[in-house]
Formats: C-alpha cells, sequence, structure tokens
C-alpha cells in the first residue's frame, strides 16, 4: 500500500469522542485505509495524519462514511523514523 499525508480543517476544536473514533475506525476499514498516526495543531483546528492506503480515492471515501473534512492529500514516498534522520545528518 501506499503511504498518505492527509490535511484536514475543523471549524471548531477538535474534541472526538470514542464514539466519533470508533465510527473513524470502522469508516477506513471499510475504504481499506490505515491509519498510522495525526499531529494536532496548536489552535486544535487542523489536522496532519498518516494513511496508508490504496489511493487517494479509498482515504476520500473514508473521510465522506466518518464525516470528516479532507483539504489536501499528499503521496509520500516514504516515511523516515527520526532516529535515522539524526543518524545521516
Amino acid at each position: 500500500m501506499d503511504s498518505f499525508v492527509i490535511e484536514r480543517t475543523y471549524a471548531e476544536q477538535l474534541e472526538l469522542s470514542s464514539d466519533d473514533v470508533r465510527q473513524i475506525e470502522a469508516a477506513n476499514e471499510e475504504s481499506g485505509v490505515n491509519w498510522l498516526f495525526s499531529f494536532l495543531s496548536a489552535d486544535r483546528r487542523r489536522t496532519y495524519c498518516l494513511y496508508e492506503a490504496p489511493s487517494p480515492d479509498a482515504i476520500v471515501a473514508a473521510a465522506r462514511r466518518a464525516n470528516v473534512p479532507v483539504d489536501q492529500i499528499v503521496e509520500v514516498s516514504r516515511v523516515v523514523p527520526a532516529e535515522l534522520i539524526a543518524q545521516t545528518g
């Protein structure tokens, strides 16, 4: 599967309940996408999420099912752990 970074902007500060998380996980599973991790902006209105997915369309389908925004999807060629960057930098 390919890796993608997804930028999402929310109208208000993001507050997810456990039910919200379950809904997002179910939508991801139905669309064949796998969430890896997310960064949350300091104002809690924007997220940057790393996903594995078969395509950008699968990410958009999962987002629609979960009723979450997708502002931008960027395919990334590989994920490099910080420890490796520190060793080579």
